[in-house]
């Protein structure tokens, strides 16, 4: 019996706006990942004011490039293909919209709430509880549009892209909510539920899946249908794209733990992410040559085609970031990379060279479609290409051998077994022709992406915009009737929410083991007396720490190397951190490790860290940290030190029953005391109510606890 065809209407608005805003956050994104570049080697690009420093601006470039540009990314990309390879139009026009501009206002909120400072402290979830709770239902309301869409399809069988959305979707929403799972103590403040160790354990589970499941499915479910559909070709290989989907997902959610080798984290769990990140591998590059082999037959379009130049070049660099990610996560090459900035230079590897390219290659098929014409030239988006491509590579040789020089220097001996380079400033003033090589390189990229502006605003312009764009399809067979030799699989594809739920069991495994435990089992953390919760000026300082992104340039984690102990102090313990919501470790040393600063062997005069955060170059004539003289004019938060207080009981942190209403005098009483200090030490002006002093307390106590 023959089937009656139906006729519809795709949704190009919703593709169109996504589209524009993929076009706007990313200049925008890159604009600033150029002034954080440049804020590295030239200070006065802080520009002496507290929204434009670098521990500002660099968490609001992070943002930026992976929530804003990619992920309206992945919205239009989504959007386009999904109404097609599902024949029906999307399940709701508002719910659309509602997606729309509800991800443009948090992408506003987080823009402005970051350069006022209002952060959790943890990357690439530096936003705070109510723009969180934003987030979420933004996501809900995508994920509900996204099912009630495939449900109401007219195509039988989901397609491979549609897998990775859909993975995508629910991977997201766990990892949000769990290392959202915080407290608030105001509008704009809470702390991590989590402390320390578990702390460090979430954020990283969170942070690499982020790039798991943000940044790399849905663009792999990107890449399965715009490669075949610039190509004029079928994916190489279904059955190569299932063992891609189901053992990517599975493996990828072990991984996080190997940001975290050679730390306080318990050694089986590090050795979980070694042994796990290393068999992403496989069905990494699996997915790799199921793209690449997609062209086959195909490879003289290459030539022609700036669409598939871009996409060959982001499915290469999808491989190379794939292959040296696990290669970075062996303890050895990781005792050499991490803290410097070879890390830096494979995150970009991946940002600009796969979800960049894959973009770009995107928005240059896209567009002219729905314009119904052709590109404006495409020998400008040939010279983008080319551009951008050197672009990436002048922005990441450079930072390899900034990490490499990073690495050599500080674990350098003299014959007679001293550091060579005591003064870490050495270290850093070595690689600043680096950092210089590395704007160059960031600069042409910016360069490319505007190119491709003018050449997408010239294509609009000469063609006639399709808001609905006609379509037609039989409608799905009530009943259906599998084929002789049908893949087992095939069943799954034709059941989304048996799909949805295989998916988030295969991704809840991972977490689960490596949670767990370290929740649960108290040896993972063993107490250490000697270690006792902050007093309340301390904690205010800490907040401000937080607050000023300290942690964007310095760790407070000394591991367990002989070069790190003779520059640091004893290597760090497990039980130092239980009292530390949220923790700060970080990931990246481009100022020396905090962890023992207040400790006999690195202890300075209050008056030095005065003099330093008001002017850096005054004590350490070369350095590129920017100054916060603001800090000598506010005054300390003292209303908010109860609350604080209040929220570290809830936390389990032991401060006595009703200590909160003492909280403000105790502090009162510090603050006055290290005022009266620095007097004596001929800092006159010193105020006891203002936040040096609170950050002074904070980064003096560091490391005293456990030399008592």
């Amino acid at each position: 019996m023959t089937q009656q065809t139906e006729k519809f209407f795709y949704d190009n608005k919703i593709v169109k706006l996504f589209a524009y805003a993929t076009i706007f956050w990313g200049v925008v994104g890159m604009l600033v990942g150029l002034l954080v570049a440049l804020q590295m080697y030239i200070p006065a690009l802080n520009f002496n004011y507290e929204f434009t420093t670098f521990g500002r601006t660099r968490p609001l470039h992070t943002n930026a490039v992976i929530f804003a540009f990619v992920g309206n990314g992945i919205f239009t990309g989504v959007y386009y293909s999904l109404q097609r390879l599902l024949k029906t139009r999307m399940w709701s026009d508002t719910l659309s919209l509602i997606n729309f501009w509800g991800w443009q206002l948090i992408i506003v909120s987080a823009a402005i709430t970051l350069l006022a400072g209002f952060t959790t402290g943890k990357e690439y979830a530096e936003l705070e509880w109510p723009i969180d709770i934003a987030i979420t239902l933004i996501w809900v309301v995508f994920g509900w549009n996204m099912f009630a869409t495939i449900l109401k399809r007219r195509e039988r069988h989901l397609y491979v892209a549609i897998w990775f959305y859909i993975a995508t979707f629910v991977t997201v929403a766990v990892l949000h909510l769990v290392n959202s799972f915080e407290l608030p103590v105001s509008f704009m403040k809470s702390y991590s539920w989590y402390a320390g160790v578990q702390d460090a354990l979430v954020q990283w589970w969170y942070g690499h899946n982020a790039v798991a499941f943000f940044l790399t499915t849905p663009y792999l479910g990107l890449m399965y249908y715009f490669v075949p559909k610039a190509a004029q070709r079928p994916v190489y290989s279904y059955k190569l794209s299932i063992i891609h989907f189901w053992a990517l997902i599975f493996l990828y959610i072990w991984a996080g733990p190997h940001h975290l080798l050679y730390t306080s984290l318990p050694e089986w769990a590090q050795t979980l992410g070694v042994v796990f990140s290393v068999m992403l591998i496989a069905p990494s590059w699996g997915g790799m040559i199921n793209g690449l082999l997609t062209l086959r037959g195909a490879w003289d379009k290459v030539r022609d085609s700036a669409v598939l130049k871009f996409f060959v070049v982001a499915i290469t660099a999808y491989g190379m970031a794939t292959f040296e990610g696990p290669m970075l996560s062996l303890k050895s090459v990781n005792a050499i990379s991490h803290y410097t900035d070879w890390t830096v230079g494979h995150v970009h590897i991946g940002a600009l060279g796969w979800n960049g390219f894959l973009t770009f290659g995107m928005l240059y098929w896209l567009i002219p479609r729905m314009f119904n014409t052709k590109l404006y030239s495409e020998k400008l988006a040939g010279v983008h290409f080319w551009i951008g491509t050197i672009g990436i590579l002048v922005y990441a040789v450079p930072l390899y051998f900034a990490g490499f020089t990073q690495y050599l220097m500080w674990q350098e001996f003299t014959t007679d077994g001293y550091l060579k380079y005591p003064n870490f400033l050495e270290t850093v003033t070595e690689i600043v022709p680096m950092y210089m090589t590395r704007s160059i390189g960031g600069t042409l990229y910016l360069v490319g992406a505007l190119l491709m502006v003018y050449n997408i605003i010239k294509t609009v312009k000469q063609g006639q915009f399709v808001n609905n764009e006609a379509a037609e399809a039989p409608a799905l067979e009530p009943v259906y009737t599998p084929h002789n030799g049908e893949h087992w699989h095939r069943v799954i594809e034709r059941k989304p929410v048996k799909l949805l739920i295989f998916s988030l069991i295969v991704i809840l495994i991972g977490g689960a083991v490596e949670m767990v435990p370290t929740f649960l089992v108290k040896s993972n953390v063993p107490t250490i007396e000697a270690v006792k919760p902050y007093t309340p000026l301390e904690l205010q300082g800490r907040d401000i720490y937080v607050k000023e992104g300290c942690y964007n340039c310095h760790s407070q984690m000394i591991r367990p190397f002989r070069h790190e102990v003779e520059r640091y102090g004893d290597y760090s313990k497990s039980g130092e951190f239980v009292y530390d919501h949220p923790f700060q470790w970080g990931s990246k040393r481009t100022g020396p490790d905090l962890a023992r600063e207040g400790s006999k062997k690195l202890r300075k005069s209050h008056s030095w860290h005065y003099n330093h955060m008001e002017d850096p170059t005054s004590m350490s004539p070369g350095s590129i940290m920017p100054a916060y003289p603001w800090m000598l004019e506010k005054d300390i938060d003292i209303e908010s030190t109860p609350a604080k207080i209040r929220a570290m009981q809830t936390l389990g942190v032991p401060y006595a029953e009703g200590y909160d209403q003492q909280a403000i005098d105790d502090l009162k009483k510090q603050a006055n005391e290290i005022a009266e200090q620095l007097k004596t030490e001929g800092i006159e002006k010193a105020d006891a109510n203002k936040e040096i002093i609170a950050l002074i307390a904070y980064l003096q106590r560091l490391g005293t606890d456990v030399e008592k």
